[in-house]
């Protein structure tokens, strides 16, 4: 299995789209700022993944979350999406964001990369924890996967995905299974796509993530019943909110507490639907993702 940091060398300059720059530095409720101690930069650099169809569509979704943020620290920021997974475990890497929303592979990709340290893990529906899945059409034959599902079309998401490509592929591994040739093989989508491409009938199956159908699904972007989940992962950590290494302690300890006090009510009003706030994190929270990726040869 080829390893994974090639490709993000190949994303470092190309990988981000800025779409905002505009905290205005004010003290909020919290009466907590910069005066705590914690050395906070006069602008603060967030990145987050493409977790929306469009750029735009992330913009929208996540910004008032960054903003409130960068309010409670009393600073301005710079908001970067990317536009694959690999791209926000470049920047943070290579020291283009200060912190980033990220997916739980990528996290561990930047950790090894970098030393960018986790802080928290965000809840949706109030659990840190959400599932890899794979879908089908919903007359599919396919009941007990993978045994009798050899030889049919599947699309796997990006090799930066963690439930799009890196969980399944694992699975698949210990079952002795290289899906490039148990199946016909295709990698690289979007997982907006994925669920698409079997709507549409396009494709027999494809990988993809609970929370991303679900938001399809009351999006209307698919209809309730245009895919069924064939397989489901055992919980995973949820996306990870990570600091570059070298950001001052005081100042990631600061957000982490920032983070970790949003209620879910708070959460309702600035955060994505669905969304309900976080729990502290560290590297160990990401244990297994990170076995999985070494199991893979997929870091060094």
């Amino acid at each position: 299995m080829p390893r994974l940091r090639p490709v993000l060398a190949s994303l470092a300059v190309l990988a981000l789209v800025t779409l905002a720059a505009c905290g205005d530095g004010t003290d909020v409720a919290s009466g907590t700022g910069p005066s705590d101690g914690a050395d906070v930069p006069e602008t603060l650099r967030f990145g987050i993944g493409p977790y929306q169809p469009t750029a735009d569509d992330t913009k929208a979704a996540f910004e008032p979350f960054f903003a409130y943020l960068a309010e409670q620290l009393g600073a301005e920021y710079e908001l970067d999406v990317t536009t694959d997974f690999a791209g926000i475990a470049v920047a943070l890497a290579n020291g283009q964001v200060d912190l980033a929303w990220m997916g739980p592979y990528g996290y561990v990709l930047a950790n090894n990369d970098s030393g960018a340290q986790a802080i928290a893990t965000v809840k949706y529906d109030g659990e840190p924890t959400y599932h890899s899945i794979v879908v089908a059409a919903p007359d599919s034959p396919v009941t007990d996967w993978p045994t009798d599902a050899r030889g049919m079309s599947i699309s796997f998401t990006e090799v930066a995905s963690t439930s799009g490509w890196l969980i399944p592929t694992h699975f698949l591994a210990e079952q002795g299974i290289d899906p490039k040739t148990y199946f016909q093989y295709s990698e690289g989508a979007a997982h907006p796509a994925n669920e698409t491409a079997v709507a549409n009938g396009q494709v027999e199956l494809a990988t993809d993530y609970d929370r991303n159908r679900t938001a399809m699904i009351e999006a209307g972007a698919i209809g309730p019943d245009a895919t069924k989940v064939v397989w489901e992962s055992e919980p995973l950590p949820n996306d990870a909110i990570a600091v570059r290494e070298g950001l001052d302690p005081e100042l990631a300890q600061r957000i982490q507490d920032i983070l970790v006090a949003i209620t879910p009510e708070q959460a309702e009003a600035f955060m994505a639907e669905h969304y309900t706030g976080f729990v502290p994190a560290d590297n160990e929270s990401y244990r297994i993702i990170r076995e999985a990726a070494e199991d893979l040869g997929q870091l060094s």
